[in-house]
């Protein structure tokens, strides 16, 4: 979804990239209320407001990913989608550093070269523009920061979205209102198709953020970061096959380089894909096997007890009478009185 989205951002000409993050704002916070209340899921929020640290976070997460967001329809709608795209290319680097340095997660091997191959795409590629890439170093330092905090706020995708959204709801409909004084809004000013795209920006918005945040607090931020290629994959085929971005050499070679990493990502996905379900396999196995060794343990505890008792009838005679009958009785008795303590 993240991948495709330069192509929504045009369609709200003449919009500015401010009013679009407004809307962005505004219309979010409805559409994810609207989900909360057919869901009935509201318990979260006296938990929250009890929380001064999390409160801390939720507004935090909400500056930095205002930041993102607005830079981002800023560079899609004045022809920079190949150097954003950049900046995601960069994003799971970053992302990866924070993981491993703030969350002591560890790589393996495969995800080590994989990342290696990805720095040094990023370096070509920002060789390639010439000059210090600004823009995608924001998006990408921004949205990693954001990451981190979802992870440590650790509430559910719609409702960590809310409660960002909350935060920025009024200072944009501030804004919002402040246009309109100055007539110089575009909502419902460029016919009923245009005011309605503005409104899909909740839309637009909520539904791939709600699925970034349900992932943050289930897999390793790693993984998340790794995961992120794809989005600037399709971004700057974007740029380079809709918008028709220059594309000098140094830049395809830096596609390339990222094409590498991601083939040796996925290479090592699969490998350790098959190799964890044949350890739970034989995990499965080992504790079926042990569990059918501690059921037919008693029965085989009381073969071994009853034994006597089928040998002792050897030396009774019939013409034995009463004391045969004695004799035969103490065998029987004796391997009964276990079960009786």
């Amino acid at each position: 979804m993240w991948g495709l989205v330069p192509l929504f951002w045009p369609l709200l000409k003449p919009a500015g990239a401010v009013e679009i993050l407004a809307h962005r704002m505004v219309w979010s916070l409805l559409f994810v209320g609207v989900a909360l209340l057919a869901l009935r899921r509201w318990g979260w929020v006296s938990e929250l407001v009890r929380s001064p640290r999390k409160l801390g976070l939720i507004t935090l997460a909400a500056a930095v990913i205002t930041v993102n967001w607005g830079l981002y329809i800023w560079s899609v709608n004045t022809g920079h989608v190949v150097e954003a795209s950049l900046g995601y290319f960069i994003n799971p680097l970053v992302t990866i550093a924070l993981g491993v340095l703030v969350l002591k997660e560890r790589l393996r091997p495969a995800q080590w070269a994989a990342v290696g191959v990805g720095f040094s795409a990023v370096l070509v590629l920002a060789v390639g523009y010439g000059r210090p890439p600004w823009i995608s170093l924001t998006l990408a330092f921004s949205f990693a920061v954001y990451g981190l905090v979802k992870k440590k706020v650790n509430l559910g995708g719609l409702e960590s979205l809310a409660a960002e959204t909350a935060v920025q709801f009024l200072p944009a409909l501030g804004y919002l209102v402040w246009l309109g004084t100055r007539g110089t809004l575009a909502f419902g000013s460029h016919g009923a198709g245009h005011t309605a795209l503005l409104a899909a920006t909740g839309l637009v918005t909520a539904a791939p953020l709600v699925c970034f945040g349900a992932a943050a607090i289930r897999v390793p931020l790693s993984t998340l970061g790794l995961l992120q290629y794809l989005a600037p994959t399709f971004q700057f085929l974007l740029g380079v096959v809709y918008f028709h971005e220059e594309m000098p050499p140094e830049r395809w070679a830096g596609f390339s380089l990222v094409w590498l990493a991601l083939t040796l990502l996925t290479w090592d996905a699969l490998r350790t894909a098959r190799k964890n379900r044949a350890a739970v396999e034989a995990a499965v196995a080992a504790a079926r096997t042990e569990a059918g060794r501690a059921e037919t343990a008693p029965a085989e505890a009381g073969r071994a007890e009853t034994a006597p008792v089928e040998a002792a009838p050897a030396p009774t005679a019939p013409a034995a009478g009463h004391a045969g009958g004695e004799a035969g009785a103490a065998p029987v008795s004796a391997p009964s009185a276990p079960p009786g303590r």
